[in-house]
């Protein structure tokens, strides 16, 4: 079946891959780059501003791509991924280092983000079938998580000590997702059958282009608790990663007969990304099967509430046995919530105008990504046991308003169930 997908699908999954796998080396540890070179508080202050930056390009990659096509959005983006990607580089060389070039490459990264993405997304979907959609999706899964867990591994190792040839490779790799991009990718937009824009290309065009979306009140309850729920996935690469390194000391370690090492908390914090990586990879397929005949909403809720706790015991403990129990019970709970709550997405996005319902609930990961970030200025006033609670806390947001959110799919769900006379009734 796998031969049986458009080209250019087969092309994104490997440019995703490649880019994902070096990208994992580098910015799952960024929060720590920063909080090292310039301080705690400007390191959340970095962060939150790359996710605003990221944000603003994604609404405005979102209305281009349905204006002048996917492949050019594509062709800029890598540009600006590759030019950034060299900046960091330089800045971060033998001869010459400044966190606040850093800083300024990493906006660019932001913008380049911002406009791949959408078009990105846009163009699979142009490709691809409602038969081989759900295939696609997960390949683009499998692919995204295996990608994560090999480029920590590496990244987890050799961050601290050899930033230069990470990044090394990052450019290397940009340079040659460029050249596929460039040669190889094909523009997938019909003009012949454009999506109906404004006319404008002003910022006034770009916003009311999504007034139908935040008018459907359900929708937007629901991709709050996205948000909320988000907001607790992201505060790994944030506050925990940096708590982590600052309380953990190096410490050798002895695995049964394998050599000694030293293990931090930068290393344990990788490792225990990789074990949650690798148990979504090992176990998705299981966890499928066993809820596939069962009542969604139940499910996201438990999987809401298991993945509250984990992260709630991650934010304070330092005992290595209980982390890594922790991560089961909040990879279990990822593994419960992730394929209901696309699925009760997909019932409650309007057909008629699901490129906006789908770029909208792209607010889910980026403000995610925010409130991840704002978790390091928070942690510097609250105690690790206030974080925990904390977090608990927005696992009870995201149920609630998720709640909220479903009234929509509530109906839909019994109008189905309804014998045809009741309905036409």
């Amino acid at each position: 079946m796998y031969k049986s997908l458009h080209p250019n699908i087969r092309l994104r999954l490997y440019v995703t891959f490649l880019s994902r796998l070096s990208g994992s080396m580098i910015f799952p540890f960024i929060a720590i780059y920063f909080s090292r070179e310039l301080g705690t508080a400007v390191a959340g202050g970095i962060v939150m501003a790359q996710v605003a930056v990221e944000l603003l390009a994604s609404f405005a990659g979102g209305y281009w791509a349905d204006r002048i096509g996917r492949k050019p959005l594509l062709v800029i983006g890598e540009c600006l991924n590759t030019f950034a990607f060299l900046g960091m580089l330089l800045a971060n060389s033998l001869w010459w280092s400044s966190a606040w070039v850093t800083f300024a490459m990493l906006l660019l990264i932001g913008i380049a983000t911002g406009l791949i993405n959408p078009a990105a997304d846009a163009m699979l979907i142009d490709v691809s079938t409602k038969e081989t959609r759900t295939y696609m999706y997960s390949i683009n899964y499998w692919t995204r998580n295996i990608s994560l867990m090999l480029g920590l591994m590496v990244g987890g190792w050799f961050f601290q000590n050899h930033l230069f040839g990470l990044l090394f490779v990052l450019f290397s790799m940009s340079l040659f997702t460029l050249t596929i991009t460039l040669l190889y990718i094909r523009e997938t937009y019909d003009r012949q059958h454009p999506v109906t824009v404004p006319a404008s290309n002003g910022l006034h065009a770009v916003l009311s282009s999504y007034r139908a979306v935040v008018r459907d009140i359900p929708f937007v309850w629901f991709t709050l608790g996205g948000i909320a729920i988000y907001a607790l996935e992201f505060q790994r690469v944030n506050f925990i990663s940096i708590r982590m390194e600052h309380e953990i000391a190096a410490r050798t370690v002895r695995l049964f007969d394998f050599p000694p090492f030293i293990l931090d908390g930068v290393k344990l914090m990788s490792l225990l990304t990789v074990e949650n990586t690798l148990l979504i990879v090992l176990f998705v397929s299981t966890a499928a099967k066993l809820i596939r005949n069962r009542s969604e909403q139940p499910v996201m809720y438990a999987g809401f509430t298991l993945f509250g706790l984990g992260y709630a015991y991650l934010a304070f403990s330092n005992q290595i046995v209980g982390l890594f129990l922790a991560v089961i019970v909040l990879t279990i709970g990822e593994l419960l919530y992730v394929p209901t709550r696309q699925t009760m997405l997909a019932s409650i996005v309007d057909e008629s105008k699901r490129g906006s319902y789908m770029a909208f609930n792209g607010l889910v990961v980026q403000a995610g990504k925010m409130f991840g970030a704002l978790g390091i200025f928070v942690g510097g006033w609250v105690s690790n046991i206030g974080m925990g609670l904390l977090y608990l806390l927005f696992a009870i947001m995201a149920i609630g308003l998720s709640r909220l959110g479903c009234v929509k799919w509530n109906r839909q769900t019994k109008a189905m169930k309804m014998p045809a006379s009741i309905i036409k009734s």
